[in-house]
């Protein structure tokens, strides 16, 4: 079977894409909306205009950040896991095409049963996507727009 869409909008429920870029994540912290959950902050913000397709073709594309503060390796790559799981199992129903999302996790990850992480990132898409069309571009420090 031939066609013109690339192989990862074919699959949309396959691995979902991923930030990998540190100004990806620094985008996000200072031009996105930010969502608090108990156990993670979720930050989005729109793709930057250099991405391969039209905004809203673009897949969702998703970070993950959980500090050292939160726990030794073993659990900060636990938690890192249980997130990715969590938003593969369902939580990535409420995310829009050509966003960018960060999530930043809390202690409370760790310990956190999967149904809640799933409720909790789903309820967070929800909340993102109604402030989305309320709120206009985060203001710097300097009075100015951000965008």
């Amino acid at each position: 079977m031939t066609t013109d869409a690339p192989a990862r909008l074919l699959h949309p429920h396959g691995k979902p894409e991923r930030l990998r870029h540190r100004r990806d994540f620094i985008r996000a912290s200072k031009l996105g909306l930010r969502v608090n959950a108990p156990v993670f902050s979720i930050q989005a913000v729109p793709q930057a205009p250099d991405a391969p397709l039209p905004p809203l073709q673009n897949p969702p594309r998703f970070g993950f950040t959980v500090t050292k503060k939160v726990s030794g390796a073993v659990g900060r790559n636990r938690i890192r896991r249980r997130l990715k799981e969590a938003l593969r199992a369902g939580g990535r129903l409420g995310a829009q095409p050509g966003q960018d999302y960060v999530v930043i996790a809390r202690r409370e990850a760790l310990t956190a049963s999967f149904a809640d992480l799933i409720v909790h990132m789903t309820e967070s898409f929800t909340r993102l996507k109604s402030r989305a069309g309320t709120q206009g571009p985060r203001k710097q420090k300097d009075g100015h727009s951000a965008r």
